[in-house]
């Protein structure tokens, strides 16, 4: 398990700065005054109850990205076997990472970077390395094209109580222990992801996620700078 990383200053809402209208007045995202040709993909992940949703609409809001909701993407059959407390197999996943993954390209398709979106926000569990990697895959074929991932951490404890506080979700809370039990948190070597400590309020929390995107979009753009 990694260490929890320090958590950033929280950054007033008076800061918060709209990707979208940036972009198109032709400065950077993060205000460094150089201009950000990539497009990119914020994939905001965790086990069931970590607050996925909550987040990325925040980000999506903030930003003027568009968002994606990746529940809505499992097919029936998925949606059944959770709905009966039955975790899903990697045969389950595949397609519907495949999915996520093409909906989240299909987002800058036929838009060049100074009229399309500057990214999009994506909810999806990955669980595991090999399921982010098929996420990864957008990047391969488009220089242009940037993934990120938001880790929401908690205990499972904190996801049992809130997963079992929600109503006519299809997630029940014993979906909660499979997934913990198949979780494979970050590690060191995957530099495109963000660890967000979720143990605060959700306000603390979704200004915690949208500093970390910032601060990442700086240190993108500085390494890009130097190039």
């Amino acid at each position: 398990m990694l260490a929890s990383p320090q958590q950033p200053p929280i950054m007033p809402h008076s800061t918060q700065h709209n990707l979208m209208s940036i972009h198109q007045n032709g400065a950077s995202p993060n205000g460094l005054g150089v201009v950000d040709q990539h497009k990119h993909i914020w994939i905001i992940t965790g086990p069931a109850g970590c607050g996925k949703s909550t987040v990325a609409q925040h980000l999506a809001q903030t930003l003027a990205l568009p968002y994606i909701e990746g529940d809505e993407f499992h097919p029936p059959a998925n949606i059944d076997k959770m709905a009966a407390g039955v975790p899903l197999t990697d045969a389950d996943r595949w397609d519907w990472l495949i999915l996520l993954r093409q909906e989240a390209l299909a987002r800058f398709s036929g838009c060049d970077t100074a009229n399309g979106p500057p990214g999009v926000v994506l909810t999806c569990s990955a669980l595991k390395k090999k399921y982010r990697d098929v996420i990864r895959v957008a990047a391969y074929h488009d220089s242009l094209v940037c993934v990120h991932f938001v880790y929401l951490r908690a205990t499972e404890e904190v996801l049992m109580q809130r997963v079992k506080a929600r109503q006519g979700h299809y997630m029940k809370d014993s979906m909660v222990k499979s997934q913990f039990a198949s979780l494979e948190e970050p590690t060191r070597d995957e530099g495109d992801c963000l660890i967000v400590d979720v143990a605060g309020t959700m306000p603390e929390v979704q200004d915690l996620a949208l500093t970390s995107v910032k601060e990442a979009l700086k240190t993108h753009v500085a390494a890009e700078n130097d190039r």
